[in-house]
């Protein structure tokens, strides 16, 4: 093989890599953009039903109480989420390295 040809083929070969890593950071951010979407769709709703208690709550003694519920019910489900979305931006990261593991590993050889 020449050199111009071995160059071609690592040029080619490290192409390949990319564009696989690529393809899993793509498929992994529109998994976390799907599940921001949920979570946001959700929250609204959540929202929208505490406001309408709120609203219809006689005194204020049961406004007061129906807030601090969506409050808290609100914070438990953000720290899920945020817990959720971690877990999912560190697996996309360990998917779009995998491809490079195996051309770091010939290129030590």
């Amino acid at each position: 093989m020449t050199g111009f040809e071995q160059f071609q083929k690592a040029g080619k070969d490290g192409m390949d890599v990319a564009m696989e890593s690529f393809g899993a950071f793509s498929k992994g951010m529109q998994a976390i953009s799907a599940e921001v979407a949920d979570y946001s769709k959700k929250s609204f709703e959540e929202g929208s039903a505490a406001l309408e208690k709120i609203a219809a709550a006689k005194t204020l003694d049961k406004a007061f109480e129906a807030q601090a519920d969506y409050a808290k019910t609100s914070y438990e489900a953000m720290v899920g989420e945020a817990s959720k979305l971690g877990e999912m931006y560190t697996e996309l990261a360990k998917e779009a390295y995998k491809p490079y593991e195996g051309a770091f590993a010939s290129a030590a050889k």
